[in-house]
Parts: C-alpha cells; sequence; structure tokens
C-alpha cells in the first residue's frame, strides 16, 4: 500500500528520475482521449482489498455515478504487491484497466513506453493547481500522467503499553533507539517488526539511513544520474549493517509479510506482540483490520526516524510519496474528470477521516482521523525536503534492484557495496 501534507506556500523538493523523461518519445500513443461518445464503464484497479476502505471506494465511485451518470464502473481491488507484475503486463496488452494504482516518479516514466499511459495535462488545467506541488510527483517532462489522492510519510509506529512495560520513551536518536531495543529484549519483548518477506519494508531502513547520512544535493544527484555513487551511501549501508546486528527484528522476519494475516509485521504490532514497525501514516488503517481490538488508535503512536552520528542529511527530511492512479487512454476524459473528483474537498475530507493516508490538499487536513496523524501532518509540514522512496523515484526495474539488493541484505547475503552497485549494473540495462 504505500506509498505527506505540505501547508499551503510551502516547497518541498521532491527527487524524480528527470532522465526517465527520454521515454517520452516512444510514447506518441498516451496523450489522445479515445473516450467514447455516450456512456462508458471505466475498469478500476486499486490495492484496498479491506474493509473499510474496499466499501468507501465503492461509494465514491457509486457517488461520481449520481452526478456522472454516462460513467459506470468495474473495481477490481488488488492486493498490494501483486501491482508490480500485473501492471506491466496490462499495459502490455490490448485491455489494460482505465484507471490503476500509480506512485508516480520513475516508475511512471518507465511506464510511458507502453504507449498507453493518458495525458492529462488539459483535462486537468482547471483543478490540478489545488495539488501545488504534489501534482509535480506524477508528471513527466511538464506533463500530467496521474495524481496524487493521499500522500504518504514513514516513521515508528509503537505500542505505548509494550514501551511502559519497557520503561522506555520515543528515541530521537539512533542511539536512544538502541538503548530501546536493548531494554525491550530484556523484557522478552521483540523490539521491531517488519515485514522482509514483501521487501519493500527493508527498503524503508536503507532509504532512511541514507537520507540521515546523505546531504539533499547528493539524494537528488543520485536519483537524477540514477546512482549511488557518494560515499555517503556505502556508509549508510554500513550504518544499517550495524543496527541489524543488534537484532532488534522477530524470528523468521525474512519470510513475514508486511500485511496480509495477524501474523504480519502490522499484525504483530497491532496484536501487542512487537513494540515498534517501521511503516507508512497508512498503518493504522491496515493495523484495525488484522486485530479485534477496537480501542487500538488510542494503544499506538509515532515518532520519525532518529537521527545518525556523523551524517550529512537535512534532520527533518522524511521519506515518503503518495498513492495516487494513472489513466489509460480508452476513457481518459471520464477518467480524468473521476480523479478531479478524488482530489476535490468532500472526498479528501472522507478519506482523511479513514486514517489511510494524508490529504492532497490543506482544506481537508482537520478531518485527519486522530491526533497522531495531526502530529505526523505537522511534523511533515516542517520538513524542509521530502525523499521519495527511492525504489519509485528511480526507473522501475532500478527500484526493484535495489529492493531486492537491500532485502538480500537484510537475509545476510551481500554487503553494503552490493546495494550500490545493485543500482550500477541495474541503471547500465537503460542505457
Amino acid at each position: 500500500m504505500r506509498s505527506v501534507i505540505m501547508r499551503s506556500g510551502q516547497k518541498i523538493s521532491v527527487a524524480l528520475a528527470a532522465a526517465a523523461t527520454l521515454l517520452l518519445a516512444a510514447c506518441s500513443g498516451s496523450g489522445g482521449d479515445a473516450s467514447a461518445n455516450g456512456p462508458v464503464t471505466l475498469t478500476w484497479w486499486h490495492n484496498r482489498t479491506t474493509e473499510p476502505m474496499k466499501s468507501i471506494w465503492q461509494g465514491i465511485a457509486d457517488d461520481f455515478h449520481k452526478t456522472h451518470p454516462d460513467v459506470s464502473f468495474t473495481i477490481e481491488p488488488i492486493q498490494n504487491e501483486q501491482f508490480q507484475t500485473k501492471v506491466p503486463l496490462a499495459l502490455q496488452g490490448s485491455t489494460p484497466p482505465d484507471i490503476f494504482q500509480q506512485w508516480g516518479g520513475g516508475g511512471l516514466a518507465s511506464q510511458l513506453s507502453s504507449g498507453k499511459i493518458a495525458d492529462i495535462t488539459q483535462a486537468s488545467s482547471s483543478w490540478i493547481g489545488s495539488l501545488g506541488e504534489y501534482a509535480k510527483g506524477w508528471q513527466v517532462g511538464g506533463k500530467q500522467y496521474g495524481v496524487p489522492y493521499q500522500m504518504h510519510a514513514v516513521g515508528f509506529w509503537y505500542r505505548k503499553d509494550l514501551f511502559a512495560q519497557a520503561g522506555v520513551t520515543p528515541p530521537s536518536t539512533l542511539d536512544e533507539l538502541n538503548a530501546a531495543v536493548a531494554k525491550l529484549k530484556e523484557k522478552g519483548l521483540v523490539p521491531i517488526a517488519v515485514g522482509g518477506k514483501d521487501r519493500w519494508p527493508d527498503a524503508f531502513y536503507y532509504n532512511y539511513f541514507a537520507i540521515r547520512q546523505c546531504s539533499v544535493d547528493a539524494l537528488k544527484k543520485a536519483v537524477e544520474k540514477t546512482e549511488l555513487a557518494d560515499p555517503c551511501f556505502l556508509k549508510a549501508g554500513e550504518n544499517l549493517k550495524a543496527f541489524i546486528d543488534t537484532k532488534p527484528f522477530q524470528d523468521g522476519f525474512v519470510g513475514t509479510p508486511a500485511q496480509q494475516g495477524a501474523g504480519s509485521s502490522a499484525g504483530m504490532l497491532a496484536n501487542g506482540k512487537a513494540a515498534m514497525e517501521l511503516q507508512g501514516d497508512w498503518n493504522p488503517d491496515v493495523m484495525q483490520s488484522l486485530t479485534e481490538d477496537k480501542d487500538l488508535d488510542s494503544k499506538i503512536g509515532w515518532f520519525p526516524f532518529p537521527s545518525v552520528p556523523g551524517g550529512q542529511g537535512e534532520p527533518t527530511a522524511v521519506l515518503g510519496g503518495g498513492d495516487g492512479f494513472s489513466c489509460t487512454s480508452r476513457a481518459a476524459k471520464a477518467c480524468a474528470e473521476f480523479l478531479g473528483h478524488l482530489v476535490g474537498e468532500d472526498v479528501q475530507k472522507k478519506l482523511a477521516a479513514t486514517g489511510s493516508g494524508l490529504p492532497v490538499i490543506p482544506a481537508a487536513v482537520p478531518s485527519l482521523k486522530t491526533e497522531t496523524h495531526k502530529t505526523i501532518s505537522e511534523h511533515v509540514g516542517k520538513a524542509k525536503h521530502l525523499q521519495f522512496y527511492f525504489d519509485i523515484a528511480m526507473p522501475t526495474n532500478v527500484g526493484q534492484a535495489l529492493n531486492d539488493a537491500i532485502a538480500n541484505f537484510f537475509a545476510g547475503q551481500g554487503g553494503p557495496d552490493t546495494i550500490v552497485a545493485s543500482v550500477t549494473k541495474a541503471a547500465a540495462g537503460n542505457k
């Protein structure tokens, strides 16, 4: 699911794969609008397979149909991890979905080579301005190829009761985090749960160690040039290795899913089987579906990734991204109208109230579900840099190679140099 809130007028730099704009030359089929003159049924792929969001999305589609009777929907909820394979295959076929989950960045740029992604620049011109800087994450070459409906920030979710049991408080430095891990282990508790089976949760750790170690300029250059050449990225891997060596995670974490079932990393936190999880702001929404505890929101808290000694990174920098949608060209006009509906104030307030993400327009911020989410919003509002997840910011094959290398690293295979080399090798295949 994953996949940050920005106050009106604030600027947060979003590192995107600028070089990927070269793919536009292959995208001559993406600009047209093949919407039918008459009723149209939009096939919609989203990643909300559990309640309440599954029904909320259905209700939003039903409401849109009431005001746009010529537009109907065939909705296909798809498990999050399946999008990585299903979307590329669908874009190679003759009947891709009309609307599908889109995380922007280099992944979006890579998809343009299919020639099936609709350019909605003109169709969104009357409302795209309300999204401010956020819209840029779904642009390639200055053109709009998708829209975020929620933004996200990653940080540590924790159990207040288990922290109290171990006598620890939310850490603000890496040393304090290591001390908290030690105290939790002394009490026989699992300090941190991680869904290693799905790989991308492992990547959050390397991403954050890099963000704390590397300057903002180094982060931007890494994405723009698709390389991890700065020595800070090797140092980030070394810092991560030292952290993994403290054994902060549950036994068998390599085979633990992130969000599926009570035994997942999210389920462990939800049911008090682990004290912490490094995850996105959406985690409470996921956890609620994995536990019978109706008072879960009152038992969990959040803190940002700690500072790392000796790092050159911006201390307030946030790792994040967003959830959005792209349209394919068959029914682009109707699809773009629906995307405009999703970023409207009414829908944005409804989504904010679910706790599944942070709104893309300031007017919906007061509707956030919990005080914790408002704390996250405040934290992100003060951030001077938002770093898109590296696997999203970089071209798809490079991001996948990076995540694979990080996951192998977590499993004891390879070293910090292997992570750096994975990007160089994958990027070479794009040239």
